[in-house]
């Protein structure tokens, strides 16, 4: 038997299993139940009388030695104050912690106001109102390591609460948890009355004995796994200089005067150094690229990867990437999460069980979201609730742990998805599904097309009778919305494109032309102009497809910088628009052909493809695409080193774009003004005009913030900080660099890059 000194539960547990005994079977062979076997275990029950162990032994066929070591362990676990049902000093399995730096440090500096409290109150002796102690509430969803953190930093801060630290399961995800009574009458034991006195005081006696008894003294007081406020608060001291650390799936939002600390999964960094600690440091870093992705499969998730650990821990002819390779498999990763009695899917299994039957529906058809996250009005059409419900029904799933949330967004853990996904199968019918999912698709490709259209000459706001369950009052509106549901949209857009709903695809496609300027950065708008065209193909509209193929040869310069795709895209798109016989897309087509070949360098052909596109637009009167042209001439002859004849181009352009006025689409006026500042700014810096050159640069990025378009801005701000070193202000392009980190996701990442690639480089600042 070990010498271990986790209690009579921990011995009895180890005996049991080096007997090769289940529960069921011990219970057969010494007449105490299952249930009460399970109880002591677990430290539920107090150590048990002598003849209860007695049978235990004869059960187990104990030698005399190990029988007397499990009596005395016995005898010491009713003699002290830490082992009535469910209260414990220190537990087992918390020397493998990991991470939670910063939440430890939050709990440290608590404790010490705590302390400092308690000095305040002894130093003078002046009668001050009794002040609650400290309580904090940790929340988070199962397997975020709640227990884990609170029995660490009750053992960190031990030294700080010399009257005690109790350890109080609440046992919250029970079907019947004990209430506030027994539980207050657990820790009265736990501090050791006497039964005389808790007799003398009677059941309505003992809240005040509670209240004075903490009150009293410096104890730590965790009270485990609680199960909702009403069990939680008559438990919480009224005064005393003690500290309570309350763990919840549940948010606990009606508890009022308590800190709260939410847990969430560990950091990438975290997360490998805690599976190093379980499968060993040198097996890890001999493996630390499937190392990563274990964890990353895990959901950087603390059960998840202490399951995974253990697991390699017990196979030690297992490489790290086989396990890896093991849960990759998206449709067995949960079963694949399970090590002996730990199975990650059964912690999920117990906060499920206790949701309504309108949060368990809206938890399992989150998992057909499409994209990380979603709003309340997505939800709304996979349940058909109104979107008032859909929205308490969303924070019902928050409260209980199951669902996070980032301001209006909603989002499903890794591992969650996966479990909602198979209570999806198994509750309900594969057509039901479908249909959840296609209502949302649907209403995501309508809302997308109203959304879009407010970028689009002509259209702008939606039409008045239009009602939505999003605000799209506004272009501001619209545009985070498109940005805020991208992965949800462009998922059903490839769905309608898989299912044959081509002119969806068209229309969807047609409507975001004009928005996409305002979001360059997205890596997806190759595909949605190529799906488009493909659609269009289908129909067999040259026009249209001429159209998409414009549109996919400006995703391929701007957002790939696929140049030569970007040549010969356009070329087909030429193609199409002659059979189509349709001038104004054959001009677009030279358009974006002559850009091209100007990036690349080619600028004879560029010029040639230029002049066909400035010929077509002149005698279509199209000034958005004259203006186009002109730029692109400017560009080229900046690029040759032509300085001041580019200079002049750019000021034709410029008088031009004025002179239009309401001719030209206020979108394309602001994109076209941010770029000529832009272009004169650098052109100016190439004859060291810096002035001239600062000035146009600062308008460029005025514009770019005031239509609230970040990836250009990101763009621009690299520019302003090149003019700024070759300068010579070394200082200020440090500072320029620095902003385009802070932009925030938003920003291009190549710009984010290249930034972070500038502020490394010597001599920057």
């Amino acid at each position: 038997m070990s010498d271990d000194h986790g209690g009579f539960g921990t011995a009895l547990r180890e005996l049991r299993i080096a007997a090769s005994l289940t529960l069921e079977g011990l219970a057969e062979a010494s007449g105490v139940s299952v249930r009460g076997i399970g109880d002591l275990e677990r430290g539920r029950r107090a150590a048990p009388q002598r003849r209860t162990v007695a049978a235990l032994a004869d059960g187990l066929g104990l030698a005399d030695a190990d029988r007397e070591r499990l009596l005395a362990t016995a005898r010491a676990g009713r003699s002290t104050g830490y082992s009535p049902a469910g209260v414990r000093a220190f537990p087992r399995g918390i020397d493998d912690f990991a991470g939670r730096d910063r939440e430890l440090d939050a709990l440290r500096a608590l404790a010490e106001s705590a302390a400092a409290r308690s000095s305040d109150r002894a130093g003078d002796g002046a009668q001050r109102p009794a002040a609650p102690p400290v309580t904090v509430a940790v929340s988070g969803p199962p397997g975020t390591g709640k227990t884990t953190l609170a029995l660490h930093a009750a053992r960190d801060l031990a030294g700080r609460f010399p009257d005690g630290q109790l350890v109080v399961d609440l046992r919250g995800m029970d079907d019947e948890p004990p209430g506030p009574a027994e539980l207050m009458l657990t820790v009265l034991k736990a501090l050791q009355v006497s039964d005389r006195e808790l007799a003398k005081a009677g059941p309505q006696g003992h809240p005040g004995l509670y209240r004075r008894l903490l009150a009293e003294r410096r104890c730590l007081v965790v009270l485990d796994n609680a199960r909702d406020e009403g069990q939680v608060r008559p438990l919480l001291p009224g005064s005393g200089a003690g500290m309570v650390v309350v763990t919840s799936r549940r948010m606990l939002t009606g508890l009022e005067s308590v800190h709260r600390l939410p847990l969430g999964e560990l950091t990438p960094a975290e997360a490998a150094g805690f599976l190093a600690g379980l499968v060993g440091r040198e097996r890890a870093a001999a493996d630390p690229g499937p190392l990563a992705e274990v964890a990353r499969l895990c959901g950087h998730l603390p059960l998840a990867l202490r399951v995974a650990g253990n697991w390699l821990a017990t196979r030690t002819g297992w490489s790290v990437r086989r396990l890896a390779d093991r849960l990759a498999l998206e449709d067995r990763r949960l079963d694949a999460l399970s090590a002996g009695d730990l199975r990650v899917s059964a912690a999920f299994d117990l906060s499920y069980r206790q949701l309504t039957p309108t949060a368990a529906r809206m938890f399992r058809r989150l998992a057909l979201v499409p994209g990380p996250d979603t709003g309340a009005a997505g939800a709304a059409q996979l349940t058909g609730q109104e979107l008032f419900d859909a929205e308490d029904t969303l924070e019902e799933l928050v409260e209980a742990g199951l669902l996070g949330a980032d301001g209006d967004r909603y989002r499903l853990h890794d591992l969650l998805r996966l479990y909602a996904r198979t209570r999806l199968a198994a509750e309900e019918s594969a057509e039901g599904s479908a249909r959840a999912a296609a209502a949302l698709g649907d209403w995501l490709l309508r809302t997308t097309i109203v959304a879009g259209r407010w970028f689009e000459p002509e259209h702008g706001a939606p039409p008045a009778d239009w009602r939505g369950e999003v605000d799209l009052s506004s272009a501001d509106r619209a545009r985070g919305w498109l940005k805020a549901e991208g992965a949800n949209w462009l998922a059903a857009l490839r769905t309608a494109s898989a299912t044959g709903r081509h002119a969806t695809v068209v229309e969807v496609a047609e409507a975001l032309h004009w928005f996409s300027d305002q979001w360059i950065s997205w890596v997806h708008w190759p595909e949605v102009f190529a799906t488009a065209a493909e659609g269009a193909r289908a129909m067999g509209d040259l026009l249209l497809e001429a159209t998409q193929l414009n549109y996919h040869a400006w995703a391929l310069i701007v957002c790939e910088s696929r140049l030569h795709d970007a040549v010969a895209k356009a070329g087909e798109a030429l193609a199409a628009a002659r059979r189509a016989g349709d001038p104004s897309q054959e001009a677009w087509a030279y358009q974006y052909r002559a850009w091209a070949h100007r990036s690349i360098g080619d600028h004879a052909s560029s010029g040639d493809d230029n002049r066909r596109a400035a010929g077509l637009f002149d005698a279509a009167g199209d000034v958005h695409g004259t203006l186009q042209c002109m730029h692109g001439h400017a560009i080229s002859l900046m690029e040759q080193g032509l300085p001041d004849e580019a200079l002049a181009a750019y000021r034709r352009t410029y008088a031009l774009l004025e002179e239009a006025g309401e001719r030209v689409e206020p979108h394309i006026a602001d994109i076209t003004r941010l770029e000529l500042h832009s272009n004169m700014g650098s052109t100016y810096a190439l004859l060291e005009r810096w002035d001239e050159a600062l000035e146009h640069l600062g308008t460029a990025l005025r514009v770019c913030r005031d239509t609230g378009n970040t990836s250009l801005e990101s763009r621009r701000t690299i520019d302003l900080g090149t003019v700024l070193l070759a300068a010579g202000r070394p200082e200020e392009a440090r500072e320029a660099y620095t902003r385009v980190l802070a932009l925030g996701p938003e920003a291009d990442p190549r710009a984010v890059t290249e930034a972070g690639e500038r502020l490394a480089a010597p001599g920057v600042g």
